[in-house]
């Protein structure tokens, strides 16, 4: 008997609620879309960002269609996409971070005993060109790690691992040249 009561009042709600915009709900969607954006979406999460605001677009149509229950299934999906955006995001964010201070770290690694290499090698050998030449090499990688280092430093973590790309093959360019320019000359043979 109560619920035949309640069931007209409830079914007046459901209709009263559809009777006009969803304009909570798209401002929600907009808040998450923009918190979103706030977390890096924009660079991690292109492909959930887009279905977040191609959602709130179609909203805001089916509003102007006064459509509203459709207005408000498009803004619920876009707030739920935007939601995903920002956890893709933040998880994207951390999965780039640490592939840059790893590579960095694997980078750096390898340098510092090249260094300490040319750094003690014997005086005749020092003179050299191919040491010269070994010592700008890993000068120059030095200070694409050190730029990298700042990038990160800054939370620029997709620049980081932009420049971080050929760094590797670089330090092993380097290795090679410092192989050179450490290993003493064989002597020849006179015939």
């Amino acid at each position: 008997m109560r619920i035949s009561r309640l069931l007209p009042i409830l079914l007046t709600v459901v209709l009263a609620a559809c009777g006009a915009p969803p304009s909570k709900e798209m401002d929600q969607a907009q808040g998450a879309i923009d918190a979103a954006r706030a977390a890096g979406a924009a660079e991690y999460a292109t492909t959930e960002l887009a279905a977040a605001t191609d959602a709130l677009q179609s909203a805001n149509g089916a509003v102007a269609q006064r459509d509203y229950r459709l207005a408000l299934s498009f803004a619920l999906e876009s707030r739920e996409q935007a939601q995903n955006a920002a956890r893709t995001a933040a998880d994207e964010r951390a999965r780039v971070r640490g592939e840059v201070e790893r590579t960095l770290a694997e980078v750096a690694g390898q340098l510092a005993p090249l260094r300490a290499r040319l750094d003690d090698v014997a005086p005749a050998l020092a003179r050299l060109p191919a040491h010269a030449e070994a010592r700008a090499a890993l000068e120059a990688v030095e200070a694409e790690v050190a730029s990298a280092r700042t990038l990160l430093e800054n939370a620029d973590y997709l620049a980081a691992r932009t420049s971080l790309g050929g760094l590797r093959s670089q330090a092993a360019d380097v290795e090679a040249q410092v192989e050179t320019a450490t290993t003493p000359p064989t002597p020849r043979r006179r015939p």
